[in-house]
């Protein structure tokens, strides 16, 4: 994950910092990595800046299959992923973001900060309507 100030804004104090925090087990465990992305921000986060930009990045991505061979030292935890797949099949079912975590926090007016997106670009791999047309 990562943080930092904007580097457009000269007479703010600059500062940018970035972690990378393993998980010892594959999960798709929502909960888990929500946990791990709050450390990781403790870890990093200075008082004082004024911080544009922040971001989590998973790395090593692999098929919910793939076996991952280590030996057994510690306990594996409960296994929560019947219930990432009822969360799954809610936001299926209802629309993305029916049902979140509650750290993902508020939504509407009560929550203080959100994401600009103004500038976003189109979902052309995702989305028909966004797909750019050519007329001759």
């Amino acid at each position: 994950m990562f943080i930092q100030t904007s580097p457009f804004h000269r007479n703010d104090q600059q500062y940018g910092q970035a972690i990378t925090l393993p998980l010892r087990r594959l999960t798709a465990d929502s909960a888990l990595i929500a946990s791990m992305v709050v450390r990781g921000l403790c870890a990093i986060y200075q008082p004082g800046y004024r911080f544009a930009k922040a971001g989590v990045i998973l790395l090593d991505l692999v098929d919910a299959g793939f076996e991952q061979g280590e030996l057994d030292l510690d306990d594996p935890g409960c296994d929560r992923s019947q219930l990432m797949d009822a969360l799954d099949c809610l936001n299926d079912r209802f629309g993305r973001g029916a049902v979140k975590l509650a750290s993902a926090g508020l939504v509407g007016e009560a929550r203080r900060w959100s994401m600009r997106q103004q500038l976003r670009t189109s979902d052309y791999t995702t989305r028909w309507s966004d797909l750019p047309r050519a007329r001759a």
